[in-house]
């Protein structure tokens, strides 16, 4: 016998569709708020990365003993390396040098202070750990003059130490970002110890430098123009053969002139510290250092490259993304290049500077250091590092290479 059919309610289907179209107008509203949030946060991420900063301190002063001059901050992986360091601060002092670590415990790290700090100092807590070392010229004991260079955005200053010999082989040193010249200092005395003038230069929105309209950073697109202007300055000084130098965003700034430059012709080679050489390998290492949502690295790439999002992320003009990617356009370089980074940078991860020397190995000298920081390679070991370029600056600027035979 066959059951009989229960009768559907008639009240069934209407509240069905009527939960369904609830259900999907939640989703939709989630997904619309979603896509929104990931919008805003990768246009603040994105005008954050255009946008001069001061400096950010990065570790706090525990203690200061001026008796036996030496300063306790909390540790960190830059605060506990080896080596020479200075340090950023407020109070009765703005800038302290660094000596070697004297102790160290799991929470913080005593180090010699370089720099004597009076009795009765007062130093806020909050410090920024720096590679600088050198914050001013006179420090070099070296002679320079200071120097303005005309630009297209008008008088960027520059501090030019001339060889004793008047070669000319001249320098042209790059500064990164949210940072000023004195980062290159340490880099001069290597290079006068090779017969060779030391140009260090500034460049648009750095501080030092005139501003642009936007005051925003195109992250070496625009900037490289003023190191154009450099090299224009140093020829009619006397240079014929220029050594190009950049350090983190100043080797993304030194490729693109290298690219770009109508004095191409007069660059003999390059020098990498710590370099930018793929933006989008930088803010994606960044994004997950920040914990930030996969897609948030992509959506403000994307937002700096489009005419009308790039305003309202603070740029008047888009980022040549692609432009910037020198391994990508490893095909264009013609001149030699060596690269001094570390594969324990923090900041600028070392990938793209190996994935540049595997494309173009017969230009590209990858020098790899380990445990050292972003643009703290001189800091850590200062022997190595001033060997290495010595050597290479002898192989292919001088060519004065020493006999491997002899």
């Amino acid at each position: 016998m066959v059951a009989p059919r229960r009768a559907a309610s008639p009240g069934a289907s209407p509240l069905l569709a009527t939960a369904v179209k609830t259900t999907v107008g939640l989703l939709a509203g989630a997904l619309t708020f979603t896509v929104a949030a990931l919008g805003v946060v990768s246009l603040r991420v994105a005008r954050r990365v255009v946008t001069p900063s001061p400096r950010v301190p990065d570790t706090r002063l525990v203690a200061l003993d001026t008796a036996a001059q030496t300063v306790t901050l909390t540790r960190s992986a830059d605060t506990a390396l080896p080596g020479r360091y200075g340090l950023f601060v407020t109070g009765t002092e703005q800038y302290v040098k660094l000596g070697s670590v004297l102790s160290e415990d799991a929470t913080t790290v005593k180090r010699k202070l370089l720099t004597h700090v009076t009795e009765g100092a007062r130093l806020a807590p909050d410090a920024a750990f720096s590679g600088w070392y050198y914050a001013r010229p006179e420090e070099l004991h070296l002679p320079f003059t200071p120097e303005l260079i005309g630009s297209p955005v008008g008088p960027c200053p520059a501090w030019l130490f001339p060889s004793e010999d008047a070669s000319d082989t001249w320098v042209i040193q790059v500064h990164g970002r949210g940072t000023t010249r004195s980062e290159c200092l340490r880099a001069v005395p290597v290079f006068h110890g090779l017969g060779l003038s030391t140009l260090i230069v500034s460049y648009r929105n750095d501080g030092e430098a005139p501003r642009s309209r936007t005051g925003t950073y195109a992250l070496g697109a625009t900037e490289w123009r003023d190191v154009d202007a450099a090299i224009g300055f140093a020829r009619r000084r006397g240079a014929t053969r220029i050594v190009l130098m950049g350090w983190s965003m100043g080797g993304a700034v030194v490729l693109q002139a290298a690219l770009g430059s109508a004095h191409a012709d007069a660059i003999v080679g390059i020098v990498l510290d710590s370099p930018v050489v793929d933006w989008r390998v930088v803010l994606d290492y960044q994004a997950r250092l920040l914990h930030l949502p996969k897609p948030i690295p992509e959506l403000a790439i994307s937002a700096l490259q489009s005419p009308w999002a790039s305003r309202a992320a603070g740029s008047r003009s888009p980022i040549p993304f692609e432009a910037l990617d020198v391994v990508a356009r490893a095909g264009e370089l013609r001149h030699p290049i060596l690269v001094l980074h570390s594969d324990d940078d923090g900041f600028v991860p070392s990938d793209a500077s190996h994935l540049l020397a595997d494309a173009r190995p017969d230009l590209v000298e990858l020098e790899v250091f380990e445990v050292a920081r972003h643009t703290k390679l001189w800091n850590y070991d200062q022997e190595r590092w001033n060997e290495t370029i010595r050597r290479w600056v002898a192989a292919h600027v001088l060519d004065t290479a020493p006999d491997p035979a002899a």
